[in-house]
């Protein structure tokens, strides 16, 4: 087994595009094994996920099945049961999470596309840490027929690609409402989000787009954004915790999974239902905001991703997904790519759209690459 993906052998043409699939997605006669040795003697899937069909159907060639946090349960990307995946770009960095393999590997150039599921950021924030885009579509528009868990209020399969124009070709085929766009304006007002984050990283992120011809950005303000990470949390860890607490009872989990489980475990109705009420009240703040401006612009990451070396000591870091897991809650769209930057580390812009506007999100986000490459 190599550092980024479970392969299986393929008979498919080699010139089609390749796709590798996250462990928590089943693929016909491979055991979907979350990343967890609970589930290492799990039998093969008796048929294909619907978005491996719609990939199958649309001429991409997969490739083989990625390592994942186990059971998507974290954000750093370690797995002690598969092995933790190396960051390509970033090496002495964390791969990010939960969906640490499927960035890895096309960041890693495995392949052209890798197919992710993103509940509290699990493909925007790993995108982010390697280097290159990641889309979390609208909830609901990729169908989560044979994706795990079968029951989520926030769970979206995404896309992973080293251009945005691979995630724009990936969407046309797994969503069949997805039908891409091209823009015919080249002037357009940014909602620039304000958020708590690195001097460095809002700075590099703001200057960068401020230099872009056509660009102008418009403070926006969201007042329960910071509630609403808190609420993605009480609402991932209620779902989780019934998901797993049989996988739990094994005694097979690693010890992070294991301790956060347990944690989840006290969540009350009562906190579930105020954060169910917040999200309520966090999607109306979103629709309104996006109401007036058509995007939303702010960092991906609220810092730098922590060493590989920490991770695999123990340290965890559940705020680096503060800036994404909000969208999460919301339903709303949001696509992370990599900014031009001095530093040797990985910046990320997150782009977030209407709910159902994905088309025009994605389509912008091929125009911005455009402009950033000048």
């Amino acid at each position: 087994m190599d550092s980024f993906t479970v392969t299986y052998p393929s008979s498919m043409a080699t010139d089609q595009p390749t796709v590798a699939i996250k462990d928590s997605i089943d693929v016909a006669g491979t055991p979907t094994r979350l990343g967890s040795a609970a589930c290492s003697d799990n039998l093969p899937a008796n048929q294909d996920a619907a978005v491996v069909k719609h990939l199958k159907h649309n001429g991409f060639s997969i490739t083989g099945k990625t390592v994942m946090h186990e059971l998507a349960f974290g954000m750093t990307g370690v797995n002690h049961a598969y092995g933790t995946p190396i960051n390509p770009l970033y090496p002495n960095l964390i791969p990010g999470g939960s969906s640490s393999g499927s960035a890895t590997a096309v960041a890693g150039g495995a392949v052209d596309v890798a197919i992710g599921t993103d509940t509290g950021g699990s493909v925007r924030m790993p995108a982010a840490c390697c280097g290159i885009y990641g889309f979390k579509p609208t909830f609901g528009l990729v169908s989560r027929e044979g994706v795990w868990p079968t029951e989520t209020l926030l769970d979206c399969v995404g896309v992973f690609a080293r251009t945005p124009e691979l995630i724009t070709q990936t969407m046309q085929a797994i969503a069949p409402e997805f039908e891409a766009i091209e823009l015919n304006q080249n002037t357009f007002e940014l909602g620039w989000l304000t958020v708590e984050a690195s001097d460095d990283i809002s700075a590099t992120i703001k200057n960068t787009l401020l230099q872009c011809k056509g660009i102008d950005l418009t403070p926006v303000h969201l007042p329960d954004f910071d509630n609403a990470f808190e609420a993605g949390l009480t609402i991932i860890n209620r779902e989780t915790w019934l998901a797993c607490k049989d996988f739990y009872a094994t005694g097979k989990l690693g010890e992070d999974v294991a301790k956060r489980l347990e944690k989840a475990s006290h969540t009350t109705d009562e906190a579930v239902l105020q954060a169910k009420k917040l999200r309520a009240a966090f999607i109306a703040q979103v629709d309104e905001a996006l109401g007036k401006i058509r995007i939303l612009v702010l960092p991906t990451l609220p810092h730098f991703p922590m060493t590989r070396a920490r991770a695999l000591a123990g340290d965890t870091d559940m705020t680096i997904s503060k800036l994404v897991r909000p969208f999460n809650l919301s339903g709303h769209p949001a696509l992370s790519m990599p900014c031009p930057s001095t530093l040797d580390l990985p910046i990320s812009i997150q782009l977030v759209g209407r709910r159902g506007d994905d088309a025009f999100l994605c389509a912008f986000a091929e125009y911005l690459a455009k402009l950033l490459s000048q």
